[in-house]
């Protein structure tokens, strides 16, 4: 049975899509545009948003700014979306050469959430149940993890270690 489209079925499509998706990419869309419907759902089943900026005037632009003011990832080249793929598609192992170099010089903290990370995604929140931390020390140590290159936040306040 073929169905025709119309505007009636639009929502019902691109739930569908995003039911599909790893993440969803909006490059223009008004604030009415059927790409944020996709959107929406896609945020509903925790779906990575990015969204290419648009002019600030541009009403073709306003819903695609307006993902990134609520937290889409801002995408300004390809690499914006292809490390994120970098889980689903990871990259050859590293060389023994590449893993024996040591770590940077970390502080006592920096080490303790460091080791915490597990080989595999780690959540948040196990993490500061095993340092026993305070949630605002992980936060912010976490930050400077990340600005060092060592960790990588995942959606969902995941982290993995970086080789």
């Amino acid at each position: 049975m073929e169905i025709e489209p119309d505007r009636q079925t639009f929502p019902m499509r691109n739930r569908t899509i995003s039911g599909w998706s790893h993440g969803i990419l909006v490059v223009e869309a008004g604030l009415n545009s059927g790409a944020l419907i996709t959107c929406i759902a896609g945020n509903r089943t925790r779906k990575i948003r990015y969204a290419v900026p648009g002019h600030i005037n541009a009403p073709s632009a306003m819903g695609s700014n307006r993902l990134i003011q609520q937290g889409a990832k801002l995408v300004m080249d390809a690499s914006d979306i292809l490390d994120d793929l970098q889980i689903l598609l990871p990259e050859a192992k590293p060389s023994a050469e590449a893993a024996a170099r040591p770590l940077p010089p970390l502080s006592e903290d920096e080490r303790r959430i460091y080791d915490a990370i597990e080989a595999t995604e780690t959540s948040i929140d196990k993490i500061t149940e095993k340092t026993k931390l305070s949630s605002a020390a992980v936060s912010s140590t976490l930050l400077q993890l990340e600005l060092k290159r060592l960790v990588k936040q995942l959606p969902g306040k995941y982290f993995i270690k970086l080789g």
